[in-house]
């Protein structure tokens, strides 16, 4: 499935070209300091292979394939499908001559995306939306068998592109949106747990500001399910660009093989 322009110029609007961009633009601005964080995703994810040696693997939020061992995977006999929202063009470049690897352009929130648009895009500050309640957030469902799920990265993403919508376009409190961002994540997590499958997900950040003050944020707001195997350690996110903004960011990640 590739998307409609009509679909594409919503995601404009929903910012997620920007959001797209700006992942990739953060990455080369740190200069190595995700290094450690992408070996260990790709290292986890060579031994779940290892582990559970799959016919066909699906990855779930492919995205730019830094934190993927795309290489290593491809040398086996398994069929892999990369599935995001819309792929970016230097992806489809770099994978065009590998043959068992196959671009899928699918919302992996379970069409989420376009559920918000339709209930909050086109309001205004004269009608914002009242309550999120009734938005619907459904579990994902490919119209293909996904084999071994790999979740890379994105499980508290998910949410990010309908919150920033539904914080401009509705008066809901603080909770609301909480209690939305767990529907969310529940929903993915619900997906995973139907399938042998890779969790890798950031579970908070932390912040320190140029005075040494240290703050943790949760962006896991939901419990993980019980895994075979489990890693954690952390992702060094914002470290080169912290003289500009003054503060140094990291997140807590942890690898589930589930």
């Amino acid at each position: 499935m590739t998307q409609d322009l009509s679909y594409r110029r919503m995601l404009q609007r929903m910012g997620y070209y920007n959001y797209q961009r700006g992942l990739i633009y953060h990455h080369l601005d740190e200069e190595g300091s995700w290094n450690e964080h992408l070996v260990n995703c790709r290292n986890f994810i060579i031994k779940a292979i290892d582990y559970y040696k799959p016919s066909v693997v699906t990855v779930l939020g492919s995205g730019w394939l830094l934190d993927l061992p795309l290489a290593e995977m491809a040398e086996s006999d398994c069929v892999i499908n990369l599935v995001d929202i819309v792929h970016p063009p230097e992806v489809k470049d770099q994978v065009k001559d590998l043959g068992n690897v196959v671009l899928k352009e699918d919302d992996v929130s379970g069409g989420l995306i376009d559920e918000v648009w339709k209930k909050a895009g086109r309001r205004t500050i004269f009608n914002r939306l009242k309550t999120i309640s009734d938005i619907e957030v459904n579990e994902y469902k490919p119209r293909f068998d996904p084999g071994m799920v790999i979740s890379l990265n994105i499980l508290t993403q998910l949410e990010t592109l309908p919150v920033n919508l539904l914080v401009r376009k509705s008066n809901v409190n603080a909770d609301e949106i909480i209690n939305f961002r767990k529907r969310v994540q529940q929903m993915h997590l619900q997906f995973l747990k139907k399938h042998r499958s890779v969790l890798i997900t950031d579970c908070s950040e932390i912040i320190r500001d140029s005075s040494g003050r240290s703050n943790e944020l949760p962006s896991l707001l939901v419990d993980l399910p019980d895994a075979i195997v489990t890693q954690e350690w952390t992702w060094n996110f914002d470290l080169r660009k912290s003289d500009y903004y003054r503060k140094k960011s990291v997140f807590k990640v942890k690898a589930l093989l589930i």
